[in-house]
């Protein structure tokens, strides 16, 4: 089984630039063989977060400017660019894969396991941006999202910690997780090298007293600082 074929089957130009080759970059990833992860002993969980300067809410476009934060313990790295694409949903790389790229890659080391704010392989072609970000990045990757793309599930109880299955066609492909009583449940999202247990594990435990995991409030948070602060000019 090969460990990281990641980079084998990214293109050599870099992310993809057209629907259609991100369709087939998809779609081998999806079929892709890897090694699992598994969270044994200290795991060093970092995040990232992406946000945009939109003219009119809703859905993005070409030439929007978008901000990108990771963290990682008490660093934080952000990266800006200009997007060359609008939103479109099962493309969203094209869009912010390689900001949320740069941004990572300023950290002065790479986290264990990275939280994305997309989904992975609730996705149509079973592989979201969370999941592409790992490939290019080599890193076990777990997606975190407010709700579910395709897949399905019922509401897990009302306890912190409680989660139910997440399933496409009778395929697990996450969790719906519990992660502050009262709160609304989280999707959590199988990734690049990640089982769904797994997954569940890693946002469990860097999740503290708030809704969300740690690291992604904290990178949510510097790239929505950053956008305020250069929007201001």
């Amino acid at each position: 089984m090969t460990n990281h074929p990641g980079h084998d089957i990214w293109p050599a130009s870099g992310w993809p630039t057209t629907p259609d080759e991100l369709i087939r970059v998809q779609e081998t990833l999806a079929h892709a063989a890897w090694t699992p992860f598994r969270p044994l002993g200290r795991v060093r969980v970092g995040a990232c977060y992406t946000c945009f300067a939109q003219a009119e809410p809703g859905r993005g476009r070409p030439d929007d400017v978008g901000w990108a934060a990771a963290a990682l313990g008490d660093e934080i790295a952000v990266a800006s660019a200009v997007s060359p694409e609008g939103y479109e949903a099962g493309l969203l790389a094209l869009r912010e894969g390689p900001l949320l790229e740069a941004a990572v890659r300023a950290l002065t080391e790479l986290p264990d396991v990275l939280l994305v704010d997309a989904t992975g392989r609730d996705h149509p072609r079973r592989a979201g941006l969370a999941l592409q970000l790992g490939a290019v990045l080599d890193l076990p990757t777990v997606g975190l999202t407010d709700r579910p793309l395709l897949a399905r599930g019922d509401d897990p109880e009302d306890v912190r910690g409680a989660a139910s299955p997440l399933s496409i066609d009778g395929e697990r492909v996450g969790y719906l997780l519990r992660t502050k009583q009262g709160a609304r449940p989280i999707c959590v999202h199988a990734a690049w090298r990640t089982m769904p247990e797994a997954a569940l594990e890693v946002v469990l435990t860097a999740t503290g007293q708030m809704r969300t995991p740690e690291p992604l409030r904290a990178a949510r948070t510097a790239a929505r600082v950053a956008r305020a602060r250069d929007l201001r000019g």
